[in-house]
Formats: structure tokens, C-alpha cells, sequence
């Protein structure tokens, strides 16, 4: 194998003989996510709680899990529709702590109705005796826990060797990456679609294709999330059916124990589920990232543009095996287009970019020899990365002196470069897996 393949394992052993800098990165990293982490509860929620005072907008638990879990409970335990108006009214009790009127003006648009598809019942279930109160409180740990999960996950589909000090390293900075504790903190199933993924990507990696079908398959709880993944792993496994054919059954079989435990006990919820997702982005007026940058018109033909490019890019590496870093590439990309196309903004989605940024990293720490213009497009792009730690750190340092009236102006800073990211990380991993498969570097990473 050449240096390219190796590249990654000589950067960590590297790293593994400059203690002096294992330390830095630590206190840089534990540093950083902290900051996140008081911005988030010290100046985003105190704005948000005056600016709910100041214009009446109620409070409750704003838990996005919370319209879930009582829809499930309803369902399960009452036999009660979740996509009703009335239970509806009653998810809104809780998670405003009063039904929505529509005669004010300043009460939220979002109605939080139950836009999911009715098999996420399923895998709720176990919660549902539980009172909310230590379901929140349960679930804010596994999501922690799930969120370093799904790096390490990550991590050993890429194959990386990284000795325990830098991994330390990369979880404090997952942790404490925006979209990460967002998602955390709001309680998005976002970050159990994205650890669903990585497990399913490494069952691939590692020749265990049923139980990888599976797991894609219970990531469809968010199908905006993981259509392009879902298209991408089928098509790569219909190219070499023979051997890859139990992948597709193992997502055919958990596909139709969901969708056919989902007709039982709700017959019809197809429809409602649909209904329910067009009334879902029209009271929040969702848009892809592309369209909320460049607006409407321009943000589709960008967005069918994207997946053109994204599709001619990895039709050559179906070929590939999953041990392979064409494959790799190929679904990070996959992740990249995703949260560039679908009709969803928020920072939590962006939990998906993991891999393709993890990739990213690797090619630009690489000693193979790359595009002057990528690494320098690779410097330029993640500047917007690095930004909301940069921000949060120095709103923290100026927390003493921060007025309501300051705070007011400049609490949106961490949230400036939400829109660049997916761009920027979308251009660099279509450009790096051009550049790479022109290369011909198509060979096994190297081995554990």
C-alpha cells in the first residue's frame, strides 16, 4: 500500500510523540466545548427567555423528543391517533405549557404535531411507563453517550488509528460541537438517526450486511435524513447482488415489520403521515440550506445541480467493497449532499457532516500530494467550522459584561456560519473524492 493509505496512522503516531501537544489539544478542545456549552445555557436561553416575556410566547419543556413520546404513548398504550388535532393540542400543553391560540400574533407558528412516520412508535415503546420528566432527564445522558458512540463508530469506519489520548481529544470537541449540543439540548432524534447510520456503515465495513440492512432501516424514523443514504447503499448493493444481497434483505425485512406493524395498529397512517409532513413545513416554512442561502428558484437548480454531481461522482465506486476508502468517500459525500439538499436547516441535522469532515481531515493531514487549491479551499473552508467555537469563546470571556440589551445584538454569533458549513463541506468532499478516484486510489485502508 502506498503512503496515502497509511497517512492517517503516520499523522497520529506522530502526534502520539509530542505529549506537550497531546495537552494543548486537550485544554484547547475541553476549553472549546465548554464554551459551547455556557453559551448555550447562559446567553441562547437567558435571550430566549426574555424574548418570550417580552412578546408573550409561551414556555413548557420544548423538548422535541416530548411530541414524539406522548404521540407514542397515546398510541400504544389509549389507541388514541397521534396525528389528531387533538393530541396535537395536548403535545402543545406540554411542550409550550399551554395550547397554541391562534388569535396571537406572537405565539409560535410551529403547532409540533406529530410529523413522524408512525413506526417511531417502536422504538419509543420502552419509554412509555416511564413519566416524562425521567424519560428528559434519561434521554439528555444517552445522547451524550450516543453522541461519542457514533464518533467512535465513525472513527472505526474510517479505519483510523488513534491512540486513547487524541481520541479523549475528539470527543471532547464532538461533544461540544454546536450541532451536537444543540441537538442535545433540544433532545433531536436527529442524533439517533445519525448514530443508526454509523452503526449500520460499520456492520457494512465489517461483512455483517443483514444486521446493516437492519439499522438503515430503523434510521428511517427521519426519512428527509436518510433517503440519500438509503438510495446510495441500494444501488451499491444491487450492482454485485450475489454478495451483497443480504444487505438489501435485512433492510427489506425491518422495512416491512415496520411498515406493516405501523398498519396494524394504525391503519391508514401513510396518509395521515403525509398530510401531517405537508402541514409540518408549511407552519415552519422550511427550505434546504441551498434555498434558504440563495433563495427559492436558484436553492432547487442548485440543489438538482448538487445531486447530479453528487450522483456522477460515486456511480464509479458501487464497484467498491465497504472496506474501501472509495466507499467511505462515497458515503460521506452521501451525508454531505443530504444535509445540502433536504428541506431542513437547523444546526442539529448537521450531525450528519461527521464523516465527510472526519474525511476531509484525513486528506488534508495526508503527506500524498493534493491540489494546492484544495488545500488551500480546505483552510478557507473550515474557517466557517471553527467559527461557533471561536464565538462562544469569546462570549463567554465577555459573559461579565454582557447587558440584555448587548446580549440582544449578538447572542446569533455562534449560528453565523450555520449555512456556509454545509456548502463548504459539500464542495471539498466532491472535489476530494474526484481528485482522489482520478488518482486511482482506490485501495483497502490500512488494516487494524
Amino acid at each position: 500500500m502506498d503512503s496515502a493509505g497509511v497517512a492517517p496512522v503516520r499523522q497520529l503516531s506522530y502526534a502520539r510523540k509530542s505529549p506537550h501537544l497531546l495537552g494543548i489539544a486537550l485544554v484547547l478542545a475541553v476549553l472549546a466545548s465548554a464554551s459551547t456549552w455556557f453559551y448555550i445555557d447562559h446567553i441562547q436561553r437567558a435571550q430566549q427567555i426574555a424574548d418570550a416575556a417580552q412578546h408573550g410566547s409561551p414556555r413548557g419543556n420544548l423538548s422535541d423528543l416530548y411530541p414524539r413520546w406522548l404521540g407514542a404513548r397515546e398510541l400504544l398504550l389509549h389507541r388514541r391517533n397521534p396525528y389528531s388535532a387533538e393530541i396535537t393540542r395536548e403535545i402543545q400543553r406540554g411542550y409550550y405549557g399551554r395550547p397554541l391560540d391562534p388569535a396571537r400574533a406572537e405565539d409560535p407558528k410551529d403547532q409540533v404535531g406529530f410529523a413522524y412516520p408512525a413506526y417511531v412508535v417502536f422504538l419509543l415503546a420502552p419509554t412509555l411507563n416511564f413519566p416524562f420528566d425521567e424519560v428528559h432527564a434519561g434521554f439528555h445522558w444517552f445522547l451524550i453517550a450516543l453522541a461519542v458512540a457514533s464518533l467512535l463508530l465513525w472513527i472505526r469506519f474510517l479505519r483510523w488509528r488513534v491512540s486513547l489520548g487524541y481520541l479523549v481529544v475528539l470527543a471532547a470537541l464532538a461533544i461540544g460541537w454546536l450541532p451536537i449540543v444543540q441537538g442535545i439540548k433540544v433532545q433531536q432524534l436527529s442524533l439517533l438517526v445519525a448514530g443508526l447510520l454509523a452503526a449500520s456503515c460499520v456492520c457494512l465495513s465489517g461483512g455483517w450486511l443483514l444486521l446493516a440492512g437492519g439499522l438503515l432501516a430503523l434510521a428511517t424514523i427521519k426519512p428527509q435524513l436518510a433517503w440519500p443514504v438509503v438510495v446510495w447503499l441500494l444501488v451499491w448493493a444491487f450492482h454485485s447482488w450475489q454478495t451483497r444481497r443480504r444487505f438489501v434483505f435485512g433492510f427489506a425485512c425491518i422495512m416491512a415489520l415496520l411498515l406493516g406493524g405501523a398498519e396494524l395498529i394504525l391503519p391508514g397512517w401513510l396518509k395521515m403521515f403525509v398530510t401531517a409532513i405537508g402541514q409540518y413545513h408549511r407552519y415552519t416554512q422550511n427550505q434546504s440550506v441551498l434555498a434558504w442561502t440563495f433563495g427559492p428558484l436558484v436553492g432547487r437548480i442548485g440543489g438538482v445541480l448538487c445531486f447530479l454531481a453528487c450522483a456522477s461522482l460515486v456511480w464509479r465506486s458501487r464497484k467498491s467493497e465497504a472496506t474501501t476508502r472509495e466507499f467511505a468517500r462515497a458515503t460521506a459525500l452521501v451525508l454531505a449532499l443530504t444535509i445540502l439538499i433536504v428541506p431542513m436547516f437547523m444546526p442539529y441535522n448537521q450531525v450528519l457532516l461527521l464523516p465527510p469532515i472526519l474525511v476531509l481531515v484525513e486528506a488534508l493531514t495526508s503527506p500524498s500530494p493534493i491540489l494546492p487549491a484544495f488545500r488551500f479551499a480546505g483552510i478557507v473552508g473550515f474557517l466557517p467550522l471553527v467559527w461557533p467555537w471561536v464565538a462562544t469563546l469569546s462570549l463567554m470571556a465577555l459573559y461579565p459584561w454582557l447587558t440584555p440589551k448587548l446580549r440582544q445584538h449578538i447572542w446569533l454569533l455562534p449560528y453565523y456560519s450555520n449555512f456556509m458549513v454545509p456548502i463548504f463541506v459539500f464542495g471539498l468532499s466532491a472535489l476530494n473524492h474526484w481528485s482522489q478516484a482520478a488518482s486511482g486510489l482506490r485501495e483497502p485502508f490500512a488494516a487494524e
